[in-house]
Formats: structure tokens, C-alpha cells, sequence
């Protein structure tokens, strides 16, 4: 599996490595990262399951999800990327690049997640010429709506999925 690694002015984004795992469990299991995405904070075990999904991604359909690195520190702040989830959600996303994106609270407010999604969003383009990008966004998740307008996606749908009520943007 060839995972690229991409670096922009602040940020690193690269595959997760086993060593990645105690700080992906710690962001999932913060009641702050998952307070729109679910709204349920992530056991170790489930923390483990989705790890290992993410280089599922890579290796089943050639795109996923990155570990973002702050330069600065080297530390990781989150991740931002795609995947394919197979919703049941009407309308349907199948097919389509799923993009999206999660960061430490502390990393939060300092423009990361649109500056390591833009970094992705180029490389998709590149890699996937053509192909539908699309998010899917919590109605109150205000912060991710603008991430998602500054990086060009509109909204097409307002429908429920998994009891909650979300926006479905494209680009």
C-alpha cells in the first residue's frame, strides 16, 4: 500500500503507523472531538477497530484517511482525509470520495483542518481526476460548515442520518 506523505507550510500528513495508535485512542475518546461526529467518545477496543480501518481504506479502494502532524511539535493533531462508509443514507454518498476531518481541541481554531484538507483535496484531484467529493456535516457543526465552504463544497442535501440532522455538501 502506498500511502503518499504531503507536507504544507505547517502541516505533515502521512499514513498512520502502529505507533500513531495511543494518540488516535486519546482523540477519539475526547468528548470535544466526537461532540458532532456521533456524540459518542470511542473505548480503546472500538479506537482500535477504526485505526485499522483506516489502512483498510488504503489498501481496499487506494485512498483514506492521513495522520495530521504539527511541524512545530511533531505531534499529532488530528486526521483529514476520505473514505467510502456506505451510509444507508438517502440521498446515497456510495462512490463518491467522503471527505473529512478531525482535530484535537487544542488544534482547533488555527485553520488546520482546511489547510491539511485543501493538501488532500489536491492530491484526490490529481489521483481521482473527476471523481465526486462530497461531506457529510452535523446541522450544528457551524466550524465544519465554513472548513467545508472555504474548500468549495456546497451544500446539495439536508437530510437525517443516524438521528441526526445533517448537511451533505459536494464539490
Amino acid at each position: 500500500m502506498n500511502i503518499p506523505t504531503i507536507e504544507t507550510e505547517r502541516l505533515i500528513l502521512r499514513g498512520y503507523t502502529p505507533a500513531d495508535f495511543d494518540s488516535f485512542a486519546a482523540m477519539w475518546a475526547d468528548p470535544d472531538v466526537v461532540h458532532f461526529i456521533g456524540g459518542r467518545v470511542f473505548s480503546r477496543e472500538q479506537s482500535w477497530q477504526r485505526f485499522l480501518s483506516r489502512a483498510g481504506g488504503w489498501a481496499h479502494l487506494g485512498f483514506g484517511f492521513f495522520a495530521v502532524i504539527e511541524k512545530e511539535s511533531g505531534h499529532i493533531v488530528g486526521e483529514a482525509g476520505f473514505h467510502e462508509a456506505r451510509r444507508i443514507i438517502d440521498p446515497p454518498l456510495e462512490g463518491t470520495l467522503e471527505a473529512g476531518w478531525a482535530l484535537m481541541p487544542s488544534a482547533q481554531g488555527w485553520g488546520y483542518a482546511t489547510e491539511a484538507m485543501q493538501a488532500a483535496i489536491d492530491w484526490a484531484g490529481r489521483t481521482f481526476p473527476g471523481r465526486r467529493m462530497t461531506c457529510l456535516i452535523n446541522v450544528d457543526n457551524l466550524a465544519s460548515m465554513r472548513v467545508a465552504g472555504r474548500l468549495g463544497f456546497k451544500e446539495f442535501a439536508r437530510t437525517t442520518y443516524a438521528e441526526d440532522k445533517v448537511v451533505l455538501f459536494e464539490r
